[in-house]
């Protein structure tokens, strides 16, 4: 997508969100898909909600129908960053200081290719990243040398090092019924609404997404 495609679509879109109190966090075109990302602002306690993001959809389209600043046919596609939200721009890196970054580079030794580790400082120009080794090594990637950048969303506390996980219990041993006793099963343990398998509730701070056809 052009720069002046890119302005167009911003100047159109930016105040839509600013009056949802909202960020817009990117804005990219691939494969005939127009991906416009918008986020809470830093320090909210929650991410966007379903509601927010379709509310925004029909308020997008409603203006690109009639001002359209696409030209030909795409698909228009409105969603949040996610838990592991990819970084392009200086700002992305600039707002996530603090969290933990994978960082692949281009044009380097294979064994030199992945950085991981805290970003603890970001400019218009690089970025520092706290690496993971025993020395704590610091090091200053300029974009230009970025091939791909996200942030690592970490399940729970790490281990401490040198502990090693707990073990899970093993399973009781089994009981053998006395003579006359019918043997307990399955079905004698537990309810039978126990036994269903239960939903697993969807995270909110998940990818959401609503897309919506232009012509």
């Amino acid at each position: 997508m052009s720069d002046a495609v890119v302005q167009r679509v911003t100047k159109m879109v930016a105040p839509l969100v600013a009056d949802m109190k909202l960020d817009l966090y990117d804005i990219e075109y691939r494969g005939g898909v127009l991906r416009i990302t918008i986020d809470t602002p830093p320090g909210s306690p929650g991410g966007v909600t379903l509601d927010e993001i379709a509310l925004l959809t029909r308020m997008i389209g409603r203006d690109f129908d009639h001002d359209d600043p696409m030209p030909g046919h795409y698909t228009l596609e409105v969603t949040s960053p996610g838990l592991e939200r990819t970084l392009r721009l200086p700002t992305h890196f600039q707002r996530e200081i603090g969290k933990i970054v994978n960082i692949r580079l281009r044009d380097v030794a294979s064994g030199d290719r992945r950085v991981q580790g805290t970003l603890i400082a970001a400019t218009e120009t690089d970025a520092v990243v706290r690496l993971d080794d025993a020395e704590l090594t610091e090091r200053t990637i300029a974009y230009s040398q970025i091939d791909r950048a996200k942030t690592v969303f970490i399940w729970g506390p790490a281990p401490k090092p040198g502990k090693a996980p707990a073990k899970k219990a093993g399973k009781p041993a089994a009981k053998k019924p006395s003579a006359g006793e019918k043997p307990v099963g399955p079905s004698d343990e537990m309810d039978p609404a126990e036994a269903a398998p239960q939903s697993t509730p969807t995270s909110r701070d998940s990818k959401l997404k609503e897309t919506q056809e232009a012509s």
